[in-house]
């Protein structure tokens, strides 16, 4: 399983074949450089979207009709994409698994918020939500953005993640202290990779808290197009 960070919430992830892009925001992303927009995009054969703020969402809809693959996320709003923007769309809700050909993902809750602008005003885009992928073997942990939230303890108990994609960058979701807390205390990581962090000021900049607390468990700062290999 290679993952590889395109910065802020954005990821790809290759496993069993397959080429799954996170939350992929290029445009505007300033940590992503243009000229390396083609190859974040290589192969993609599925985009799994966590919620619909514009740091995750702003590239689904372009993506899905250029690439021509489905795009795969909460019920409510893959209904609806289907219909109004005619994409191929897997909705499914918390706690229902699919299969993406091999690879099976599972839709876990996420404690944050889900709204895009539109010209009449802000509106909710279903729920915001994380992901439990499990491939090769692992269990894959994506949190999405998020708080430290009760439901961690069931779904570290009963999914077993051994790799961690966790938001970790403060002020909108956990910061480097909380994750540390929340990844002891609810899971049994052998890897950690932060997300949603470094790309504006007013996130945090360096992960050295989250490496400080959690001795023993493998805690990866990524680089953007560097594939971790897990």
């Amino acid at each position: 399983m290679n993952i590889v960070w395109l910065g802020h919430g954005s990821f790809r992830i290759e496993t069993q074949g397959q080429v799954l892009l996170i939350d992929p925001w290029l445009t505007g992303n300033p940590v992503l450089p243009e000229e390396q927009h083609d190859a974040a995009l290589d192969g993609a054969t599925h985009i799994l979207l966590t919620h619909t703020h514009f740091d995750h969402v702003a590239d689904v809809l372009p993506l899905a009709k250029h690439l021509k693959i489905p795009v795969v996320g909460q019920y409510d709003l893959m209904g609806f994409w289907s219909e109004a923007e005619g994409i191929e769309t897997i909705g499914f809700n918390k706690g229902g698994t699919v299969d993406l050909k091999g690879v099976k993902v599972t839709m876990v809750p996420a404690s944050h918020s889900s709204t895009f602008s539109t010209p009449d005003g802000l509106r909710t885009g279903g729920s915001e939500v994380g992901f439990m992928i499990a491939a090769e073997g692992k269990v894959l942990y994506v949190s999405g953005d998020t708080d430290i939230m009760a439901d961690m303890d069931w779904m570290g108990d009963y999914y077993k993640p051994d790799i961690g994609i966790l938001s970790a960058g403060g002020h909108f979701t956990m910061d480097m202290k909380a994750t540390a807390y929340a990844a002891n205390r609810y899971f049994n990581f052998k890897t950690v990779i932060p997300c949603h962090y470094k790309t504006f000021p007013i996130l945090e900049q360096c992960a050295q808290a989250l490496i400080d607390g959690l001795p023993g468990v493998d805690v990866i700062e990524p680089e953007v197009m560097k594939a971790i290999t897990a």
